[in-house]
């Protein structure tokens, strides 16, 4: 099956409540683990590739063929979108689309407001011509994803995030709500109060950054909200981190990384499949 856009498969989750997850790629494993995922589940997936990742990879046209060559060996038959997440410009978006990325975000958050529009609806005239979703951001989501640093959280306000769909045509939304990159420290707090207000307004489904760690009730109450897409990627690096450290530590001698490297696989793949199961995207494809 070939790659897809976002757009379908987060609109058809909204519609019948439940989310699609974003995995993010670090490495070839990465991409066999979830993709192995998706096809055991029947869920649609999201291969998230940040700029930084993008480049330790080789660039993203690698990382696209690496994608597609990996899906005809392992028989994937489920919708598969690759994404650009937090794509810091017009650039950078434009580089992923024509590598053949099929999903991009444009996170034009840290700047005013008209900047964000102006730059979101550029990113968006470019991508609908090819055929590609786009994301967009509004309010700050804290801790660090790559080279994104954010110290605090900055709600997203529900009547500019109407604005921003109305006056951009962007596909989906990330509002920040109280979500963190990386681990939390301390309790998840999500703004539940304005993210079903701005689901309500902004039409558009909603996407959850930072999903690592948010209790299983409260990604429930999200999707309820509108929340179609949720971001997971620093649980999948702990457990792959976790078994790979528990395979040297018992064998100090070994130096094959396919002996420590697979296990790893094999954690990440478990971690999504019982994401897509929380997430309720299982048997969706």
């Amino acid at each position: 099956m070939p790659l897809v856009s976002m757009k379908e498969m987060l609109e058809t989750a909204k519609s019948k409540s439940y989310a699609v997850g974003q995995f993010n790629l670090n490495n070839l494993e990465y991409v066999q683990a979830i993709l192995q995922a998706a096809e055991e589940e029947k869920s649609p997936v999201i291969l998230g590739v940040s700029e930084g990742a993008g480049k330790y990879m080789g660039g993203f046209g690698v990382v696209v063929a690496m994608v597609k060559a990996t899906m005809e060996a392992q028989g994937t038959t489920v919708p598969v979108a690759i994404h650009l997440d937090h794509g810091s410009s017009f650039e950078a978006c434009a580089k992923a689309i024509h590598a053949g990325f099929t999903s991009v975000m444009i996170d034009a958050s840290h700047g005013s407001f008209e900047d964000n529009v102006a730059v979101s609806s550029k990113v968006v005239e470019l991508a609908h011509f090819h055929g590609v979703s786009v994301e967009a951001e509004l309010g700050v989501v804290g801790g660090q994803e790559d080279d994104v640093i954010a110290d605090g959280v900055i709600y997203a306000d529900p009547a500019e995030c109407k604005e921003l769909v109305e006056r951009t045509g962007i596909d989906c939304l990330a509002p920040a709500l109280g979500s963190v990159h990386g681990p939390y420290k301390g309790e998840p707090n999500l703004g539940f109060k304005e993210m079903e207000e701005i689901g309500s307004a902004a039409s558009v489904p909603l996407v959850l950054h930072g999903g690592t760690g948010i209790p299983t009730a409260d990604i429930k109450r999200a999707i309820s909200y509108g929340t179609s897409k949720i971001n997971v990627n620093t649980e999948n690096q702990i457990q792959q981190t976790k078994v790979v450290r528990e395979v040297l530590t018992a064998n100090p001698e070994m130096i094959d990384p396919r002996k420590y490297l697979g296990p790893g696989r094999d954690a990440i793949k478990a971690t999504v499949i019982g994401k897509m199961r929380e997430f309720g995207s299982s048997n969706q494809a």
